[in-house]
């Protein structure tokens, strides 16, 4: 296995590993890698939706896709813009609008009580041009932030909404049903990722309020999934 890095700030492609067949050493790397590099590139891999999920479920328990998406329930999320004849959904259509809000910069499930540890995408039919997801590191923003600032926001919370970007889109996207099987919560402002530095937490998710977290509060405040992340 080769670990190819990609940029000077994060990502790095992964030669010669295949995601349904693999050593344990093999995982260690590549959990050492991905806690490095924040994205990993595997090209070429021949793998479906079993393959897929077992490969993920090594990283943790799945979430479930929430109400109102297609497969809700499922341990899979399908995204597309074409419907089952393979023709080009209208630009009107709830999942172009849902794709256009994926657009906006954000960090996946950051809405949820116990956010995502790490998203795994597989490209299943790709456009000859553009169609490309974009990262950025958010640790290497939290590092360029002069002193002063980091002192100012590190002990900040904000409250992330699912609502706050689908209505960016269109004031009508977010069903009732969404709204009440997604309420607001509480996220820290930066996340301390020990040896790796710290990062902002944020995104189009994000409501503009942010507040001071209660130093005797930590873990009623903030969900526990980041609990050991806010030790400075």
């Amino acid at each position: 296995m080769q670990i190819l890095p990609l940029h000077p700030l994060l990502a790095a492609e992964i030669r010669d590993f295949s995601l349904d067949q693999f050593e344990e050493s093999d995982w260690t790397l590549i959990i050492e890698s991905l806690k490095k590099y924040s994205v990993l590139v595997f090209r070429n891999q021949e793998i479906d939706n079993e393959a897929q999920i077992c490969f993920s479920e090594r990283l943790g328990p799945l979430e479930t896709t929430k109400v109102g998406t297609d497969g809700a329930g499922a341990k899979l999320v399908f995204l597309t813009n074409m419907d089952s004849k393979g023709e080009l959904l209208p630009v009107t259509s709830r999942a172009i609008l849902n794709n256009r809000a994926n657009q906006l910069w954000h960090s996946d499930s950051s809405f949820k009580t116990v956010p995502a540890r790490a998203t795994v995408l597989r490209a299943v039919k790709i456009p000859p041009e553009q169609g490309a997801t974009e990262y950025i590191s958010l640790r290497a923003l939290y590092q360029s932030l002069p002193e002063v600032s980091k002192a100012e926001i590190a002990n900040l919370w904000g409250i992330h909404d699912y609502s706050n970007s689908r209505t960016k889109i269109d004031p009508d996207l977010v069903t009732e049903e969404e709204k009440q099987a997604l309420p607001p919560v509480r996220q820290p402002l930066v996340l301390n990722h020990g040896s790796h530095g710290k990062s902002l937490y944020m995104g189009a998710h994000l409501v503009p309020d942010i507040n001071e977290l209660p130093a005797a509060a930590t873990t009623a405040v903030v969900n526990p999934y980041f609990a050991d992340t806010l030790k400075n």
